[in-house]
């Protein structure tokens, strides 16, 4: 039996948020019946403690699926609003906060490939926030999200942009947390990339044969 494992934040824990809708897992069993879900991630982790998920993850998982670093970002939002007397200044302190992130999520991310299953990454997504909030947060993400997408992709990983998923008012229960709507959405995304990872397995079996 396939076995897949979420890890990471209320990106995927997020049955708190859903007003009794199902949340991400829960559609995700829906979507794959024949296969098991665990949910690994926690509401509120961070790249620096996603170490305790791992040690839960069943020895017979066979996919994981990663969704981390939003946390970190909102850990950092007083950047939004710092005052600074050049764009110098305030690239040199983005980039201060940015160096610091991709240290954390490079030995998260090196730690969840260390399990040696296949493997695919979420980014961050722009959430439902303030006209105004929103644009500025919209930019600072992609500071962020570019660590994602380039430790993802230099280790070969499959990526999904939640940015590209959840990008209407509906696909949020909050600011931040996706709804049941949201989460169909996000399950749906994610079955796609398993897919393509299946097919793809099959195929250098075959050809290996």
């Amino acid at each position: 039996m396939s076995s897949v494992v979420l890890l990471g934040d209320s990106i995927f824990d997020n049955g708190s948020y859903t007003n009794g809708e199902p949340d991400v897992a829960s559609h995700l069993r829906a979507l794959l019946p024949s296969w098991r879900v665990t949910l690994c991630a926690v509401d509120g982790t961070t790249t620096s403690d996603i170490g305790p998920q791992l040690d839960r993850i069943p020895k017979d998982a066979t996919h994981v699926l990663l969704s981390l670093g939003g946390n970190d970002a909102l850990s950092n939002a007083d950047l939004l609003g710092l005052p600074v007397r050049s764009t110098a200044e305030a690239l040199d302190i983005f980039r201060e906060r940015v160096d610091a992130f991709e240290q954390s999520y490079s030995w998260a991310l090196e730690a969840v490939v260390a399990l040696g299953r296949p493997t695919t990454v979420c980014t961050i997504y722009n959430g439902n926030l303030a006209p105004g909030e929103a644009e500025r947060a919209r930019i600072a993400l992609m500071t962020f999200n570019d660590v994602i997408l380039r430790q993802a992709f230099s280790r070969a990983l499959d990526v999904v942009d939640l940015r590209l998923v959840c990008s209407e008012a509906g696909d949020f229960a909050n600011a931040i947390e996706p709804s049941g709507a949201g989460g169909l959405k996000i399950a749906q995304a994610l079955v796609r990339t398993l897919g393509a990872a299946a097919v793809q397995k099959r195929a250098t079996t075959v050809t290996a044969g």
